[in-house]
């Protein structure tokens, strides 16, 4: 059984759930006394990698976003450099919480793609590791309170010390495979995502009138996706939904657009594709159900989105469009919109 002397961890966050998870990781490894290096590639260069110590043990960790790893963590493992090196796969994915039950995430295809992508470049696998971490998504559902996070901090820290203990140790634990049914189920969500659903959701934050211009969204955006547009932040496609500037945004001004997002899909189906298929009937529907025809509907909606979203940001100056937008949007009222960031541990064990 193999052991390592010192490991590299790489890791992409938004509310801190990975970059917690890899500190843990790192702890148990100081105990063990083994150097653990701990890489967020948000603040690296990722198109000239440096090639890791060829001993180290490599773990990446990132959330799941669609049922897969981010572009940026995929885009980072594609550029990885080849190496022999031992490979753990870890993702922090959304836990939630009924009773003491903590209701799992899911994978998806995160681990199968990078997996594929790394052994081809000759690394062999040791681990392959999901950890349900708290759900920072409020576009999406509620915002969970502060005793079911504390609560899944500790569950997770305890798990994640397990964990830790038994790969820098030389065992091998591939929890994930026990999910391969699910998450193979779950596959064609993540091709839909990758190819429309994380452009719509990049599209659906706007910065409400509370907005003080501090710019911190600007600046701690890991994939530099936010702009300024007419003196106002402004969401690109680059976007990763990793919630980071809706959770540190100090004056909590910035929203998801719910009713907006609503609009643009009303707007889409009954006018934008409808007027299509009414002036070039025979052609589209000839094509509607082949792939060429998605990619057409899907390049429309992309494009109309874009249109819509530049628009919405413009007639945010007016106050009383801005105040429609507020209350259309479900992050704005208490019972929703908690923002998240992960615990400290002083934090988690009061």
């Amino acid at each position: 059984m193999k052991s390592y002397k010192n490991i590299v961890i790489y890791y992409f966050t938004g509310t801190g759930n990975a970059e917690k998870v890899a500190y843990w990781i790192s702890e148990i490894a100081a105990q063990m006394e083994v150097d653990a290096a701990l890489v967020n590639i948000a603040n690296i260069d990722r198109l000239h990698i440096d090639v890791p110590d060829p001993e180290a043990l490599i773990i990446f960790i990132s959330p799941v976003h669609g049922f897969n790893y981010p572009p940026v963590m995929l885009n980072f493992i594609w550029r990885f450099p080849r190496g022999k090196n031992d490979i753990a796969l870890m993702n922090t994915r959304a836990g939630m919480l009924i009773g003491k039950f903590i209701t799992p995430g899911i994978t998806g295809v995160a681990f199968f793609l990078s997996a594929l992508l790394l052994k081809l470049k000759g690394y062999d696998f040791r681990a392959m590791h999901p950890v349900d971490m708290p759900s920072n998504w409020i576009s999406i559902h509620p915002g969970l309170n502060l005793n079911t996070i504390r609560y899944l901090h500790i569950n997770n820290k305890e798990k994640v010390n397990v964990f830790a203990q038994r790969l820098i140790s030389g065992k091998t634990s591939f929890k994930a495979l026990r999910e391969i049914v699910q998450d193979i189920l779950c596959s064609p969500i993540s091709l839909l995502y990758f190819c429309i659903g994380r452009f719509v959701f990049s599209k659906s934050f706007y910065a409400s009138k509370d907005c003080n211009h501090c710019g911190i969204c600007v600046k701690k955006c890991p994939v530099k996706a936010i702009i300024y547009v007419d003196k106002r932040p402004f969401w690109t496609f680059n976007c990763e939904s990793c919630m980071r500037c809706m959770s540190n945004c100090p004056k909590k001004a910035i929203e998801t657009g719910h009713g907006a997002m609503i609009g643009i899909m009303v707007l889409n189906s009954s006018v934008l594709v409808g007027l299509f298929y009414t002036y070039f009937g025979k052609f589209f529907f000839d094509i509607k159900d082949t792939i060429t025809g998605f990619i057409l509907e899907t390049s429309l909606f992309l494009i109309s989105l874009m249109i819509w979203y530049r628009l919405i940001h413009y007639l945010m100056r007016f106050r009383f469009f801005e105040r429609i937008m507020v209350f259309t949007s479900l992050t704005k009222y208490k019972f929703w919109g908690r923002r998240y960031k992960a615990l400290s541990d002083k934090e988690f064990i009061k």
